[in-house]
């Protein structure tokens, strides 16, 4: 059989770690009873998008990886037969600290991570201040489900990262994020279909939604959530989630397609990476 049945939330902030971390907990439980084999959660999944602001009490939210958050999951993972995305706010050393996900095999295996490579520094996106660059590489990781990489938020800018995942062999990539309203509406609708199209590989991409008012005050934005997954040939798969609701988004992907999109299109076989010689300058 090669249709899986995939997932992904979004979830608005609930005011702690602790009861964002259960409303995900049962989202999981949800899709696994709708039957999806793998689900991935919003970027920075279990705390508020702190990088509105620049406040050094935002680094209380690091975690080892693994650690408490992803054993947690793991062990979730493991009793419901699903494969986990979970993006966390790591700590690596004191004071050293990326935007990670955490991926989970269906048997509660930790298979590894990847931390975002490109990180804004822009108003409302401070990122600089919280998180190192990625220096994992772009990995894809075999699960039960597939190969799955992950590309995170403000990484879908960059068309040399989604190439190295469909490099790497992936068949699905997951693209957790935090997005507002502004630049990049027109970009989130373009963006992650022509990626799917240029690579050949299934996407899912998720945002937050709702407004972080008591976090943030007037700094506060409002995340337009329109999640979705979109095929090899760059067309959605199912409808795109609402702007403003809690949402569990499942769809069945059938992962023969990537193969007939490749044969079709043959991308892979008509690149010419000896003359690429700017894409890879300093």
């Amino acid at each position: 059989m090669t249709v899986i049945k995939a997932a992904l939330t979004q979830l608005a902030w609930t005011g702690d770690k602790e009861s964002m971390i259960a409303l995900h907990e049962e989202y999981a439980r949800k899709a696994a009873a709708q039957g999806a084999q793998i689900i991935c959660f919003q970027e920075l999944f279990y705390g508020p998008y702190f990088g509105i602001v620049q406040d050094q009490k935002y680094y209380e939210y690091t975690e080892t990886v693994p650690g408490p958050t992803v054993e947690r999951f793991q062990a979730v993972a493991k009793e419901l037969g699903i494969v986990m995305v979970l993006p966390v706010y790591e700590v690596a050393n004191e004071g050293e600290y990326y935007n990670t996900a955490a991926v989970v095999d269906a048997d509660g295996t930790y298979l590894g991570k990847y931390r975002k490579h490109h990180i804004p520094n822009l108003p409302q996106f401070w990122e600089k201040f919280y998180f190192r660059p990625g220096n994992l590489g772009y990995p894809v990781f075999q699960t039960a489900v597939g190969r799955v990489g992950v590309y995170i938020c403000y990484d879908r800018h960059f068309p040399e990262g989604w190439r190295e995942l469909g490099l790497n062999n992936a068949q699905i990539v997951f693209n957790p994020s935090a997005t507002k309203p502004g630049l990049s509406n027109r970009l989130w609708e373009l963006e992650q279909p022509a990626a799917a199209a240029n690579n050949q590989y299934f996407i899912g991409a998720n945002n937050r939604v709702g407004m972080e008012t008591e976090e943030f005050g007037e700094d506060a934005v409002r995340f337009y959530g329109s999640s979705y997954f979109v095929g090899p040939r760059g067309n959605y798969v199912g409808e795109i989630a609402s702007q403003g609701d809690n949402e569990l988004i499942v769809r069945d992907l059938d992962l023969a397609e990537l193969t007939q999109a490749r044969n079709d299109w043959q991308f892979y076989r008509d690149r010419r990476p000896e003359s690429y010689t700017r894409t890879t300058a300093p």
